[in-house]
């Protein structure tokens, strides 16, 4: 099975991203220890601080940072929340 960072690069639809948050899901039920980010608060906490960091993050990773946001973008998004701080 693929791990949720190679996923992210699946999620080009609406069906993908909802494929993707169960993944998200049934990994944080899986692997807790695994996240930073278990609680909802400290989830959206997080999601809110790495969207207003993320041009930087795209800078710094090589990548270009989009006009507009994606499927994968949102993606991105989710799986950054579960461990930023």
């Amino acid at each position: 099975m693929m791990d949720l960072h190679e996923q992210i690069n699946l999620v080009d639809s609406n069906k993908k991203l909802a494929e993707f948050v169960e993944a998200l899901r049934n990994d944080l039920l899986s692997n807790p220890e695994d996240w930073e980010n278990t609680r909802l608060d400290l989830f959206l906490e997080a999601m809110a601080a790495w969207v207003h960091s993320m041009e930087n993050v795209y800078k710094n990773t090589g990548r270009e940072f989009p006009n507009q946001p994606s499927w994968k973008m949102i993606a991105d998004i989710l799986y950054a929340a579960k461990g930023y701080e």
